[in-house]
């Protein structure tokens, strides 16, 4: 195969993994709740590790372990695995925004940061997060999976698979520099709405998650 195919696929997977990664998500909001409220470290990890989590999928699938997917009860109990995350993360930034509440009502200063808003937590959670999701494993299969039963090599799935990667990381290194660029003009009132807001969402993503399940 020429470089100008290799070009070709390593364009495609840029685009994809960019138009993948940017729209709002259980990661995204993660991602922006630390940005604004422990740091740049805590929230690109969260990327990291979803990245990392994509590219296990991309190299399982290139591989045959997608098949494994449309074994009965697999998707399901990756969705039940989702569904408990998000559920999990719902109430940590609910409670999170509570407890940050009354704090500013009382002037107390803030906790030292917890297990998971720690860097190192903050990968295994972005990990956890795109290894369970339904979403990420139908997006493998019908990029490279799709390539794959069109009988493409496993270099050229690994290249695609690693450009959607490499962009996704891109977005996450952007949105949260971004983010931490405008965290100094951050108020309390800010950080306990964006922590509300976003278990708002998680608990959004949780039903939408629960009714295709039920479906």
């Amino acid at each position: 195969m020429t470089d100008g195919g290799y070009g070709a696929l390593v364009l495609q997977g840029l685009l994809l993994g960019w138009s993948v990664a940017w729209p709002p998500g259980p990661v995204n909001a993660e991602m922006i709740r630390r940005s604004l409220s422990l740091g740049f470290g805590a929230a690109f990890a969260v990327g990291l590790g979803a990245s990392s989590g994509d590219f296990l999928w991309a190299i399982g699938v290139a591989l045959g372990a997608g098949a494994l997917a449309d074994l009965p009860g697999v998707r399901p109990a990756l969705g039940a695995i989702s569904l408990v995350l998000l559920l999990f993360l719902a109430w940590s930034f609910l409670d999170g925004a509570w407890r940050s509440w009354r704090r500013h009502l009382r002037g107390e200063p803030a906790p030292p940061p917890g297990k998971l808003d720690t860097t190192r937590g903050g990968y295994w959670l972005g990990l956890s997060m795109a290894l369970s999701s339904p979403w990420n494993i139908a997006f493998w299969l019908a990029v490279i999976g799709q390539q794959a039963s069109d009988s493409m090599s496993l270099d050229r799935s690994l290249v695609i698979a690693a450009a959607v990667v490499t962009a996704a990381t891109a977005w996450s290194l952007f949105l949260c520099a971004g983010l931490r660029l405008g965290a100094r003009f951050a108020t309390p009132a800010w950080e306990i709405g964006t922590r509300a807001a976003t278990g708002a969402l998680m608990i959004y993503f949780a039903i939408r998650l629960l009714l295709r399940l039920a479906a």
